[in-house]
């Protein structure tokens, strides 16, 4: 034991031929504050005891000694918890300390409970959630989207990690769609990527086309001194339009309107995520409007497009 400048000690419990005491140590230093240790200990009665100051006893049985870091942190957790746990309440969010890392551990099992229609509904009913916190916990889900996006597209990545992704953050589609189906069958030969259920309720198509997989937008060389699309992005028109040709050949299917929940084709379109265009020169841009301006039901975005429109959704400087 280190040097001590004073001492206190108490019985806890005297029983026939053991007692239990608690002592009370400070211990100086020279540059730093003194400080208090705590020792607890469980003795073998010595004969003709008498309750003491002496500092030691001797024949412990057990015995245990904090320094003051550990005897103040021990304070701290009984001052805390005593009171709630005599109580019956095992796990609790100090107010005092609402910031705490272990506040969010409570709040993960709160929120992770089996039952979690059960809680949604005791959140929503007693309005636990103010509508500020609520739109930003979904702005912080949304930001965090956008910078796993720019994540994968440092990646090679295959459609189906594009399509993960697409379906749980379809909003960065826009307003335009409302509901991801279920279903992605048109018929036993094609099976698109997304069918989508637009705002006016009726059935829309997404077709997606990895950005890493070498495929090119524009044709090396300029025709009349014009950009023209590559055969790439043809081929990928293509299949666009054939699912549009198809979906409307299974408009009056009763089978395809129940395997599609429901929802109503007239008119699909067809939104086709595909390529690059962050290097686009102006002459390239204008050339891209005026080919989307050529399809009456098909929409050409490419993947920078979709991150520009998502940072404009959340009010990001793009």
């Amino acid at each position: 034991m280190a040097k001590v400048s004073g001492q206190k000690f108490t019985v806890l419990k005297d029983k026939k031929t053991v007692v239990t005491r608690a002592g009370l140590w400070k211990v100086p230093h020279n540059t730093i504050e003194d400080e208090i240790y705590l020792k607890v200990g469980r003795y073998k009665k010595p004969e003709n005891w008498i309750e003491t100051e002496v500092a030691e006893l001797d024949n412990p049985k057990s015995e245990l000694t904090l320094t003051g870091e550990e005897f103040s942190n021990l304070i701290t957790f009984i001052q805390e918890n005593y009171e709630p746990f005599k109580n019956g309440t095992q796990a609790f969010i100090p107010l005092d300390n609402p910031y705490d890392v272990s506040v969010a551990h409570q709040v993960k099992q709160l929120l992770n409970l089996d039952d979690r229609q059960r809680m949604l509904d005791f959140l929503i009913q007693n309005d636990v959630i103010p509508t500020d916190l609520e739109i930003g916990l979904a702005h912080a889900k949304r930001s965090r989207a956008i910078d796993e996006f720019n994540s994968m597209l440092e990646l090679d990545l295959t459609e189906n990690n594009w399509q993960h992704w697409f379906e749980i953050n379809s909003w960065v589609l826009g307003t335009d769609f409302v509901k991801v189906l279920d279903e992605r069958t048109i018929d036993t030969a094609n099976i698109s990527d997304f069918l989508m259920q637009s705002y006016d309720g009726f059935l829309d198509i997404v077709e997606i086309k990895r950005p890493e997989g070498g495929l090119k937008f524009w044709q090396a060389s300029l025709d009349h001194g014009n950009h023209i699309p590559h055969s790439d992005l043809i081929k990928a028109i293509t299949q666009a339009s054939i699912y549009i040709h198809e979906v409307e050949r299974e408009a009056d299917s009763h089978k395809f309107f129940q395997r599609v929940g429901g929802v109503r084709t007239i008119k699909p379109r067809c939104t086709l995520i595909y390529g690059r265009s962050g290097d686009w020169t102006t002459e390239q841009q204008e050339a891209f409007r005026i080919l989307n301006s050529s399809y009456h039901n098909l929409t050409i975005m490419t993947f920078d497009h979709v991150i520009e429109r998502a940072k404009r959704i959340l009010g990001q400087n793009c």
